[in-house]
C-alpha cells in the first residue's frame, strides 16, 4: 500500500470533481445490479445484502449531485494517521466480503 501517497491523493482528487462523479456512477451501477438482482427483504443476510445496494445507490447519487461539496470536504479533512487506511480496508473487506459470500453462496 502506498500510504506515503494518501494525502497526496486525497488533494489532487479534491482537485478533480468529475473524477468523484465518476466514483459516484460506478457506485450507482454496483447498487443497483445488486438490488435488481438481490432485492429481497426476508429476515437475515438477505435483507442485509439488499440495504448495502440501496447504501451504494444512495451513496452513489450523493456523489453524482453534490461533487464540489465532497470535494470540500476532503480538503478540510486531516490526513489519517498511517495506521487508519489499513484497518479501514480490513473493515471494508470483512463488510463487503461476507455479505457476498452469504450471496453467492449456496442456501
Amino acid at each position: 500500500m502506498n500510504l506515503d501517497a494518501m494525502p497526496g491523493m486525497i488533494d489532487e482528487l479534491s482537485k478533480l470533481p468529475m473524477m468523484i462523479v465518476v466514483a459516484g456512477y460506478a457506485a450507482v451501477a454496483a447498487g443497483l445490479a445488486v438490488v435488481y438482482f438481490q432485492n429481497r427483504w426476508t429476515a437475515g443476510w438477505p435483507a442485509l445484502i439488499t440495504a448495502v445496494g440501496w447504501l451504494s445507490v444512495i451513496m452513489g447519487f450523493i456523489r453524482i449531485v453534490f461533487p464540489m461539496k465532497i470535494a470540500a470536504v476532503m480538503v478540510k479533512a486531516d490526513p489519517p494517521s498511517p495506521v487508519v487506511p489499513p484497518i479501514v480496508g480490513a473493515a471494508f473487506l470483512l463488510i463487503g466480503g461476507v455479505p457476498s459470500f452469504k450471496a453467492y453462496g449456496r442456501e
